[in-house]
C-alpha cells in the first residue's frame, strides 16, 4: 500500500515503463526459475539413466564377469579407471556378491563395503537381482548412481557394478544455463523498456498528452455537460453508431428516456438523419431546418475530424420556437428602444426650442410651436388608427415615424392604406421585423441620395386574398445584380461595418412566411425603389397548415 500512492502520482510514460518493466521481469524471473528447476531435474534424471545405461554394460561385459569370479582385483582397477574414462563418469565402482568392493578411484577403499558410501545396503542389485538409479553423498561427495547386477552364465549373482556422476556437473551445466537465461532476462527487459517508452509516447501523443486522471475528469465534465445544456445533442462514429443521446435529446425528439441507445445504429432511432450525409462528405450543415414530429427544428451537423478523416459526426439541435421567442423578445425590445430613443432625442429638441422662446418672451411663437407638434403627432396618430388596429404594427410604425424625422426625413403613410384583417396566424415578431428592417433600408437610401428632406412612402392594404405592404424611396436605385445580392447576408451597398443583415433576415423571414418580396427599380428618372411584400391569407387561417419552412 505504501508504494501504491507514489506510483499513483507518477506521470503516465514514466508510470507506463516502470510497470511493464516489472512486469517483463516478473515474467522472464518466474519463467528462468522455473526453466532451471526443470533443466536440474531433467540433467538429474538424464545423468541417472546414462550411469545405470553404463552399469549394466560394464555388468555385462566377459571380461569384467570373469575378473569379478577369479576376484582379480588389479585387472578390475584397470578396467573400471578406463571404463570411467570412456564413459565420462566420475568412478565406477565393482564390488563382489556381498557387496565388498573390488575397484575403487581410492585404492585404500579396496575391500570396504560399498554400504559405506552410500547408506545403501544394495539388496535391491544383489538379492533381487535389479537395475536402478540412486542419489547420495559418498566419499566423493554428491553423486547421482546408476547400479547394476553381475551375472554369471548360470544366472547366478556374483557381483554388482556402480558409476555415478557427481552433481557438480549436473550444477555447473545448470549454472551455465543460468548465465545464459540472466542475460537473455537482461535483453528481455531493455526491450520491454524501449518498447514501452514508444509505446507510451505514442499513446501520450493520441491523447494530447493528458493524463488518465485528467480525461477522467473530463469524461465526467462533459457527461455534466450534455446533460445540463438545453440543445439536444447526438453523436454517431464511423460505422453510424450512436455514442451520445443526451437527455434533452430524448425529450425534444419525444423518445423514451428509458432506453439506452448508445450502440445502436441512427437510422434505427432516426431513419431520415442528415448525420450519414455529413459521415460520408465531412462537409458541416449549420442553422439547417428541419420538421419532425410536427416541430421545427435549427439543426447543426459538424464532423469530427483526425488527421484529415472523418470519424464520425456531433449534431446538435433545438426547438425553433425557443430560438423565435428570444428574436420575438429581442425585436420587441429593439423597436421600443428604437421609437423611445427617436421621440427622445426629437422632443429634447423641441422642448429646449420651446423653453428658449419663453425665456425670450416670445410666448405667441411658443404656443404655435406646441400646437403644430401636438397637431402633427394627433394626425399621425389618426392616420395609424384609421389604417390597423394592430398596436404591434401601430408602434413599429410609430417608432419608424419619429425615427424619420430624426433623420431629418418624412415617413409618409398613404391614407388610404387598410390593415385591419391580419390572421392571427402570422407572427407579430416577423412581420414588424421584415416591415422594419424594409423601412430603415429606404430611409438609408434616401437620405444617402437626397440628403434632408428625403421622403419614404408606406402602403398597405389588406383587400382581397393577400396582405400587401409598398415601400417606396428615394434613393439612387438598384440594378439587376444588386437587386439579386441584397439579400446575401454580408452584402451592402454601404462601406460601414455593421450592415448586410438587415435585408439577409427580410428574406429569410419572407421566405418561412411562404410571402413573396418583388423590387421595382428604379421608379422614375430619378431612381428610387418599390419593395412590395405580398402575404397570402389563407395560408394562415385557423385550418391551414403551418407554412413549411424552406431548410
Amino acid at each position: 500500500m505504501l508504494l501504491i500512492k507514489p506510483f499513483r502520482q507518477l506521470r503516465l510514460k514514466p508510470r507506463m515503463v516502470l510497470l511493464l518493466g516489472v512486469i517483463t521481469l516478473l515474467q522472464t524471473g518466474v519463467l528462468g526459475h522455473f526453466a532451471v528447476r526443470y533443466l536440474d531435474h531433467s540433467l538429474e534424471q538424464q545423468f541417472g539413466q546414462q550411469a545405470m545405461l553404463v552399469a549394466q554394460t560394464i555388468a555385462n561385459t566377459p571380461e569384467v564377469i570373469a575378473a569379478v569370479k577369479q576376484r582379480d582385483i588389479d585387472h578390475l582397477n584397470r578396467v573400471s579407471e578406463q571404463l570411467a574414462n570412456a564413459a565420462e563418469a566420475r568412478f565406477v565402482v565393482i564390488g563382489d556378491q556381498q557387496g565388498i568392493r573390488l575397484a575403487h578411484p581410492d585404492p585404500s577403499r579396496i575391500g570396504g563395503s560399498m554400504s559405506d558410501d552410500d547408506q545403501d545396503d544394495n539388496s535391491a542389485v544383489l538379492v533381487h537381482g535389479q537395475s536402478y538409479v540412486a542419489r547420495a553423498e559418498g566419499s566423493v561427495g554428491w553423486s547421482v548412481r546408476g547400479k547394476a547386477p553381475i551375472f554369471a552364465r548360470s544366472g547366478e549373482i556374483i557381483g554388482i557394478v556402480s558409476v555415478g556422476y557427481l552433481l557438480d556437473t549436473v550444477e555447473s551445466t545448470v549454472a551455465n544455463h543460468t548465465v545464459i537465461m540472466s542475460i537473455a532476462t537482461g535483453f528481455a527487459l531493455l526491450f520491454s523498456a524501449t518498447a514501452a517508452v514508444m509505446f507510451a509516447t505514442h499513446f501520450k501523443r493520441v491523447i494530447f498528452d493528458l493524463e488518465p486522471e485528467q480525461i477522467a475528469r473530463l469524461f465526467q465534465e462533459r457527461n455534466v455537460t450534455l446533460e445540463t445544456v438545453r440543445e439536444g445533442i447526438v453523436s454517431i462514429n464511423q460505422a453510424g453508431e450512436i455514442t451520445t443521446f443526451n437527455r434533452a435529446a430524448m425529450t425534444t425528439l419525444q423518445l423514451d428516456h428509458t432506453l439506452n441507445y448508445r450502440g445502436m445504429n441512427i437510422l434505427d432511432v432516426l431513419p431520415d438523419s442528415g448525420m450519414l450525409e455529413v459521415l460520408q462528405t465531412g462537409i458541416p450543415q449549420y442553422d439547417e431546418e428541419v420538421w419532425l414530429h410536427d416541430h421545427l427544428l435549427i439543426v447543426n451537423r459538424i464532423p469530427l475530424l483526425q488527421d484529415g478523416d472523418v470519424m464520425g459526426v456531433v449534431s446538435s439541435f433545438r426547438l425553433k420556437n425557443e430560438v423565435d421567442l428570444v428574436s420575438k423578445k429581442l425585436t420587441r425590445i429593439r423597436q421600443y428602444a428604437d421609437s423611445l430613443r427617436s421621440q427622445s432625442h426629437e422632443y429634447n429638441n423641441k422642448l429646449h426650442t420651446i423653453a428658449g422662446l419663453i425665456q425670450m418672451g416670445a410666448s405667441d411663437e411658443a404656443l404655435q410651436l406646441i400646437g403644430s407638434e401636438t397637431q402633427q403627432q394627433q394626425s399621425l396618430i389618426e392616420v395609424l388608427m384609421n389604417a390597423t388596429n394592430d398596436s404591434v404594427l401601430a408602434g413599429c410604425l410609430l417608432g419608424k415615424y419619429s425615427r424619420a424625422k430624426e433623420l431629418g426625413l418624412r415617413l409618409e403613410i398613404d391614407p388610404d392604406s387598410q390593415m385591419y384583417d391580419i390572421p392571427n396566424g402570422i407572427p407579430r415578431e416577423q412581420l414588424v421585423s421584415i416591415l422594419g428592417n424594409l423601412l430603415d433600408n429606404a430611409l438609408e437610401a434616401t437620405r444617402n441620395a437626397t440628403g434632408l428632406n428625403g421622403v419614404v412612402r408606406l402602403s398597405m392594404t389588406d383587400l382581397g386574398k393577400e396582405l400587401i405592404f409598398e415601400i417606396e424611396d428615394q434613393g439612387r436605385g438598384l440594378s439587376l445584380d444588386e437587386q439579386d445580392a441584397i439579400f446575401q447576408r454580408g452584402y451592402s451597398t454601404k462601406k460601414a461595418e455593421g450592415h448586410g443583415i438587415g435585408l439577409y433576415l427580410v428574406r429569410q423571414l419572407t421566405e418561412q412566411l411562404d410571402g413573396l418580396l418583388t423590387i421595382d427599380s428604379p421608379v422614375n428618372e430619378q431612381g428610387g425603389s418599390r419593395f412590395t411584400l405580398y402575404l397570402t391569407k389563407s395560408l394562415f387561417s385557423a385550418d391551414a397548415e403551418s407554412p413549411r419552412y424552406q431548410s
